[in-house]
């Protein structure tokens, strides 16, 4: 028989693993809670015309990458590929501009987009977004941006470059788009076969490319800064000087567009400079025109994502994971131990314990030994011994001291023991 085995661009990611996640995780959420972002969960699969609606349908990520499919009621659903679509639907479908006209809301989840497996990049990958509702001021897209730089800072992560951009209005591209159309049909030849597509349905895209030549051919093409509006250009100089005052540097690419056809005006991404392929950790810029589009009341917004698998392979080596400690673990042997044991273990549950029963051997020592393996502070034995005089054995296992408690004693003195268990941490810490 066939083994089975995770389906190529997908991963397993096992419990040593999650202890890594766990920490990147609560290290966010603490500090975008200090800046009062709200956690916002959405389905991981919608509508496909939301992505059609939002994205855009001359976009690799619907044209190429979407997991797309219909359902067993023939709906054309999608699992989402990104986060922001979706955080918008929620935003117009349950009204939240209504509750409060400002909404700063983050997301963190799986996506799917159907590109080729490499390090930092699956087929199923997760991402954290952070989303800015309702503002146009230009102190929305620094805030946006010192949040994302500082998750970075908080995980030790210092060699990064921000690029910074503005694409303008929908108008200002569409001027800008015909121009750059014109200069690059005189490469068309040149150009590789994907910008070859682009430049018929969208040429601006191609500035994005990574093909050597295609670059080269671009350092001579019009640049978007030259056709912005006075609105567009003097948003853009707002936002950098905020990004100054909060010395936060920053170096301007005009061919930064990203890759979303929701985007106006600004746009950024943070690159690591360590990587040497997946180089872009965060990407994101404002879009306000998204929220109308897909149906709502006009609403500006600002937003970013992270990759959470290239920043685990970027931040992994410099977490130092705390010790994790059982707080008891309790060794018995006999039929009627194991039934106190098992009674035992849902009194110190519920009185939130960290406690493990062994199930594996009846001979005491080994039992000792695997207590000291989990790293338990002490292990409870109980024996026949113990039966008899219901009473626990409880071994300190930091110094190997004993001491008996009636069993009665020893589920009622929650703060003792805490206090006890508090103690022989504080001495494994030295």
């Amino acid at each position: 028989m066939a083994k089975f085995q995770a389906i190529r661009g997908t991963k397993d990611i096992l419990p040593q693993e999650i202890q890594y996640w766990q920490f990147i995780h609560k290290k966010i959420s603490n500090l975008l809670e200090c800046a009062n972002y709200q956690e916002i969960r959405t389905p991981i699969f919608e509508n496909s015309d939301l992505y059609d609606r939002g994205i855009g349908k001359d976009t690799d990520i619907v044209n190429k990458e979407m997991y797309r499919f219909y359902d067993r009621s023939n709906r054309d659903v999608t699992l989402r590929p990104e986060g922001t679509a979706g955080i918008v639907r929620a935003f117009i479908e349950n009204q939240m501009s209504y509750h409060n006209s400002l909404q700063r809301l983050w997301y963190s989840g799986p996506m799917f987009r159907y590109e080729r497996p490499q390090s930092g990049r699956q087929r199923q990958f997760h991402q954290l977004g952070i989303e800015f509702l309702g503002s146009v001021d230009a102190r929305a897209d620094s805030e946006v941006i010192h949040l994302a730089i500082s998750i970075f800072d908080n995980l030790g992560l210092k060699d990064l470059k921000l690029d910074l951009n503005s694409i303008g209005k929908v108008e200002d591209r569409h001027i800008y788009q015909a121009k750059l159309q014109d200069y690059l049909k005189t490469y068309h030849d040149e150009l590789d076969l994907d910008s070859q597509k682009r430049l018929i349905n969208n040429p601006i895209r191609i500035l994005d490319s990574k093909h050597k030549h295609t670059q080269k051919i671009l350092t001579g093409a019009p640049k978007i800064s030259d056709f912005l509006s006075l609105s567009s250009q003097k948003h853009f100089d707002t936002v950098c000087n905020y990004l100054k005052l909060l010395n936060i540097p920053y170096n301007i690419n005009h061919n930064l567009v990203r890759g979303l056809d929701y985007y106006n005006d600004t746009a950024f991404e943070i690159k690591t400079l360590t990587s040497k392929s997946q180089d872009t950790v965060c990407g994101g810029g404002r879009y306000d025109s998204l929220v109308r589009q897909l149906g709502g009341v006009a609403t500006p917004a600002v937003g970013c994502a992270i990759g959470l698998e290239r920043l685990l392979l970027l931040a992994k080596e410099k977490i130092d994971l705390p010790d994790r400690y059982l707080d008891f673990y309790i060794a018995t042997q006999g039929e009627k131990a194991n039934k106190v044991g098992m009674r035992l273990m849902q009194i110190l549950h519920q009185k939130f314990f960290t406690i493990e029963i062994d199930m594996g051997s009846n001979n005491f020592g080994k039992q000792i030994k695997q207590a000291n393996k989990k790293k338990a502070i002490a292990c409870v034995i109980i024996g026949n011994e113990e039966i008899e005089q219901g009473i626990v054995t409880i071994k300190w296992l930091a110094n190997q001291k004993q001491e008996n408690m009636k069993m009665t004693q020893f589920v009622n003195k929650t703060s003792y023991l805490k206090k006890k268990i508090l103690f022989y941490k504080s001495l494994k810490s030295y």
